[in-house]
């Protein structure tokens, strides 16, 4: 009897075992922007981090562009079902810093899991784009990035272009040379119109997007970028767009693919485009610093970020923020950080990175991933090229690019465009200031 008694003991013993569940693994939702090349290494990343322990398990989930990544973060958080990190475009950082409800700030996440963390040991030129005037980082930069004009030295070899153009007046010139040279429908061309045409060209130039330092040093500000050199650019463009000297290629980053077709030989856009280009282009390609206009007093003076940061949202577990701190470790290592930027374009985000990888003579092979550092730390930034800062940015992206299509269909002169872009703006600005305050 009582060995049958064992024997029922047992069996329910086993059967109770098998029944309850296993160590549950927290998950941790990240939502992201990445296509191409980028989007491989944003799962790599995951996977790794995933490898590397079993507490936690990060799930990447690409939710489109830029903006309709952070516009699904925002109305997932109204919804109550965010994601625990949000990758946001540095557009979008004054409209998540005056949401401090529906954000948990890096440096407190940090504190709070006790894991180790040093402001200082990231890049300033990237980390004060996404902290407080007392230095404390509220998003962790990921992809951070530049302006870069890429070349097809092949074609502009072709064409009889000598050397590769650094003012705006050679780079008119060359591109009329490729058009002669059999470039019909694309003498040069741009990605992210507005980021080109009037934020990085403002910085590159000394000359300002918006009072208040463009935006940083307070929410009152005014949009600046109707002047006469503003104007002169967008006209040159309006000009040669005519006969496809110059060809608009859309407000985000499709255009990018005329580039790696060889259609467009010379193309600006991200520095971060590296990856896609090494992947796509059959053909010698470079990257070069922006043109400037020699007749602007000290130009060219130094580029801003672009690039995107990433953001923990409000209202999860302390065992779940404890994870994402420990992923942000993870994503801080040296050797890490070193290949990521090597392997992506973008730039390191920690100076020990930096350091490794001018130590390891990459850049000696590979100059192409520098010219966005050495644009970015050209000269000393001033209060036009430390970065901006302004809230509704992703809207005003959109109304500026607007403008300047319409000025490039000729429906507006270049003064009525910008002179409208700046009005609209502005009052968006105000509508901003409202509700941050």
């Amino acid at each position: 009897m009582m060995l049958r008694h064992f024997g029922l003991a047992t069996t329910l013993a086993a059967t109770l075992v098998l029944a309850t569940p296993a160590y549950a693994v927290i998950e941790l939702q990240w939502w992201h922007a990445m296509t191409g090349a980028n989007n491989d290494v944003v799962n790599k990343l995951a996977a790794d981090f995933n490898a590397s322990q079993s507490d936690y398990k990060v799930m990447p989930s690409f939710k489109g562009g830029y903006a309709d990544t952070m516009n699904a973060g925002i109305a997932a958080f109204r919804a109550g079902n965010a994601p625990h990190i949000m990758q946001v475009f540095e557009v979008g950082t004054a409209t998540m810093m005056s949401a401090t409800r529906a954000i948990k700030p890096v440096y407190q996440l940090m504190k709070d899991a006790g894991e180790p963390f040093d402001p200082k040991a990231y890049l300033p030129t990237i980390t004060g784009y996404y902290s407080t005037s007392k230095g404390d980082m509220l998003s962790f930069p990921f992809n951070s990035s530049s302006t870069v004009m890429w070349i097809n030295k092949d074609e502009l070899k072709k064409a009889g272009v000598a050397e590769i153009p650094k003012t705006w007046p050679e780079v008119f010139a060359a591109a009329k040379k490729l058009k002669a040279a059999g470039h019909e429908t694309c003498g040069f061309s741009n990605a992210w119109a507005s980021w080109v045409h009037i934020e990085q060209f403002s910085a590159w130039h000394n000359v300002p997007i918006g009072s208040k330092a463009n935006g940083l040093d307070g929410f009152d500000t005014e949009l600046k970028f109707n002047s006469p050199l503003h104007v002169k650019h967008l006209q040159n463009l309006v000009d040669l767009q005519k006969d496809k000297t110059y060809d608009y290629a859309g407000r985000a980053n499709a255009g990018e693919a005329r580039f790696g077709s060889g259609e467009c030989a010379i193309f600006l856009t991200s520095s971060g485009y590296y990856g896609t280009a090494k992947g796509t282009a059959k053909f010698d390609f470079t990257s070069a610093p922006m043109p400037y206009y020699p007749d602007v007093a000290g130009a060219p003076q130094n580029s801003i970020i672009g690039g995107a940061s990433l953001w923990v949202m409000g209202g999860k577990k302390p065992e779940e923020y404890k994870g994402v701190a420990k992923f942000f470790a993870f994503l801080s290592d040296t050797d890490r950080q070193a290949k990521l930027h090597q392997e992506s374009g973008y730039l390191p985000i920690t100076k020990a990175a930096y350091e490794k990888t001018k130590a390891d003579g990459f850049y000696d092979k590979n100059p192409i991933l520098q010219t966005p550092l050495k644009a970015l730390t050209n000269k000393e930034p001033t209060e036009n090229s430390r970065g901006l800062r302004f809230g509704n940015m992703v809207q005003m992206r959109e109304l500026w690019s607007e403008e300047i299509e319409a000025a490039l269909a000729g429906k507006k002169t270049a003064q009525e465009a910008l002179d409208a872009a700046v009005s609209r703006g502005n009052a968006m600005l105000r509508t901003f200031e409202k509700t941050a305050k």
